[in-house]
């Protein structure tokens, strides 16, 4: 099996899990109009599809980099990555969690706003920002650039919803 197919496999396991968090967030109750004369309790938050990337990382990293997140940048096969999938206006949010130490579960997890996301991206290459970021090169030639969360602007804000753990800012 090839190495995405493994990692796709060992990922997709939390899936079940990441729709139950992030359910809760897509949904608002609806104003008192609407229930009175459409029969709705409940709306989405946006009147169109969400997009919903979802990162999982082993067991270990939210306790050695409890304030960053990570998006793959660079592949050995020179495909397009999140990152370049990310920057050209893809994906409303990312999912990002970190898997308990057996594997079962989620340890912790941030809802991040990729709107919010791409704006301090620009806003930084813009106004010589300080958003803190880095580069992390694997053996096997895979790349990833991390941002720490807690120097992205206030406004958007960044992160939509979290576990409250230890990977929050």
């Amino acid at each position: 099996m090839n190495c995405y197919a493994t990692n796709r496999n060992w990922s997709d396991r939390f899936l079940p899990e990441i729709k139950q968090l992030i359910g809760g967030h897509l949904l608002e109750t609806s104003p008192d109009p609407f229930d009175h004369t459409e029969a709705t309790d409940l709306m989405m938050l946006d009147a169109r599809d969400m997009r919903v990337a979802a990162r999982v990382r082993r067991p270990g990293y939210a306790r050695r980099y409890p304030h960053q997140f990570t998006v793959r940048s660079a592949v050995a096969s020179g495909r397009q990555t999140e990152l370049s999938k990310i920057v050209n206006g893809n994906g409303d949010w990312m999912f990002y969690g970190h898997s308990s130490a057996d594997q079962s579960c989620l340890e912790s997890w941030s809802l991040i706003d990729l709107r919010a996301f791409r704006a301090g991206l620009i806003r930084n290459s813009v106004n010589q920002s300080q958003i803190v970021m880095g580069d992390q090169r694997n053996p096997d030639g895979t790349r990833f650039k991390w941002f720490d969360v807690r120097s992205f602007p206030s406004e958007p804000p960044l992160v939509v919803a979290s576990s409250g753990a230890a990977s929050d800012h």
